[in-house]
């Protein structure tokens, strides 16, 4: 089949429509760098579009002050990391949701919980890689700090630092070419080892007082600024990262790339570009036949695991309450309405990548520029672990989306033996719904620094609201 380039199609509108969008995807992915900062802005767009709080709509029609109606708008998060967005339909939910479903968690270092010691002069953090990562290509780069800190007393910090040009960054060093001939012999896999990625955060020792000095009570001069500094400007103890989850992260903004613009670079595309253009999709659509739903969940990166992840009750618990707001209760009902549903898995594919041709089957892979992806299957090798989507619904969403003008493309996951990887479908299918892998090819996937195509931005979220609006098999 003859691979097709979106860029090629657009008129003059749909040209500005890109680059409108692809605006509002930078600003996300540059603010919202951890899962908890893109829920809080889901939840926020939300709002400003009309969806309203779940427990809310729960205690205004158990006090008899309203029923639920085709068109409400329903907003449900949990432990302030995963959201659900419902848009009740005008038929019975129990005939099936229409679902996106993508993820918001990223690869990072998490800051572990007694983390921070001195050592010849540098105060240092102490990490743990989270997801799946090349540790080398971490090194030497700026990072931010981004997460909370929870004291005893249950208040709450925000962190942030590293992203305002007055911020101070961070780094975690790396040998210096002249003397890393041993190093250069690794394997890639072993350059740089996980408990080799400790952040640089000081190098200069507090200038004590005469009678602190004198009691000599503080050994570690450098790690003691650094203290000094977080209780200053954060009012943070030491202990206090026993309660903490703090991320670290690139530094620095979302930036167009290439000299025609067509490109973004940043960190995080995976899989919040996916998530970006489900949101854009679920709020700019109107009232549908069937119930429309988005999810949003965290730690797919880890296996999905958790309470938010994927595989959590989270999102089956939101639909329950939502089933039995609408008049249709029972476990019968919610099992009717999940086995009837239709869904796509929202999350990124591979691109093809020139300088690695050998990794991939040209025929089979996805292209920058080349449209909305869909995966009949992911997994590993054998299809291991993976959903395998069946042909009456592979069908069904080629209808859909060729009516709807969307440019698509279907792609593996590189070559056969090669590798592989899972996304949240499997999951899913295990209710007995229709589900594929569809969403935006990356380049540089799970690096700092990931590349996406605007084009194919813009035709996800096209794809995104076809299927809203006309999926049902």
């Amino acid at each position: 089949m003859k691979k097709k380039n979106a860029w090629e199609q657009y008129n003059e509108a749909q040209m500005n429509e890109v680059e409108a969008l692809s605006v509002r995807y930078r600003d996300f992915i540059s603010t919202c760098k951890t899962e908890r900062e893109c829920a809080s802005r889901i939840i926020k767009e939300a709002e400003g579009r009309g969806y309203e709080k779940l427990e809310d709509v729960i205690a205004a029609c158990e006090a008899g002050e309203r029923k639920l109606a085709a068109g409400d708008k329903i907003w449900a998060s949990w432990m302030n990391k995963s959201v659900v967005l419902v848009q009740v339909g005008r038929r019975p939910m129990a005939e099936g949701l229409n679902i996106l479903g993508a993820h918001i968690d990223s690869p990072r270092m998490d800051i572990k919980q007694d983390p921070l010691y001195e050592d010849t002069g540098f105060a240092m953090l102490d990490t743990h890689y989270y997801g799946g990562i090349k540790k080398y290509q971490w090194v030497t780069i700026p990072l931010a700090l981004h997460g909370v800190v929870v004291r005893k007393d249950g208040t709450t910090i925000q962190v942030n630092i590293g992203e305002d040009a007055k911020d101070p960054v961070f780094f975690i060093s790396d040998l210096l070419v002249h003397l890393s001939q041993e190093q250069l012999e690794k394997k890639a896999a072993k350059v740089i080892e996980g408990e080799a990625l400790d952040l640089i955060v000081g190098n200069r020792p507090i200038v004590l007082g005469e009678e602190e000095e004198k009691e000599g009570k503080i050994k570690e001069k450098v790690k003691e600024t650094v203290l000094r500094l977080l209780k200053e400007k954060y009012g943070m103890e030491e202990e206090d990262f026993i309660s903490a989850e703090i991320e670290v992260v690139p530094a620095g903004e979302a930036r167009d790339a290439g000299f025609d613009g067509s490109m973004i670079l940043g960190y995080g595309h995976d899989d919040r570009v996916c998530a970006y253009s489900s949101l854009e999709a679920m709020l700019d659509m109107g009232v549908c036949d069937r119930t429309s739903v988005s999810i949003f969940v965290d730690k797919e990166e880890i296996g999905s695991v958790g309470a938010t992840g994927m595989q959590s009750r989270f999102f089956e618990n939101t639909i329950a309450e939502i089933l039995h707001l609408n008049g249709e209760d029972g476990e019968l009902a919610l099992k009717r309405c999940l086995a009837h549903s239709d869904m796509l898995s929202s999350d990124v594919s591979s691109a093809f990548d020139p300088t690695y041709a050998s990794s991939f089957d040209k025929k089979n892979v996805a292209y920058l520029g080349g449209g909305m992806v869909f995966n009949k299957f992911t997994g590993a090798r054998g299809k291991s672990g993976s959903n395998d989507a069946n042909a009456e619904y592979v069908g069904h969403i080629r209808s859909i989306m060729d009516g709807a003008g969307v440019t698509f493309q279907t792609a593996e996951l590189g070559r056969v033996d090669l590798g592989g990887g899972g996304t949240i479908a499997y999951i899913l299918a295990l209710y007995g719904m229709n589900v594929i892998d569809c969403g935006v090819p990356v380049l540089n996937m799970h690096a700092p620094h990931e590349a996406i195509s605007k084009a194919d931005l813009y035709e996800a979220k096209r794809g995104y609201m076809a299927f809203l609006e006309k999926a049902c098999l």
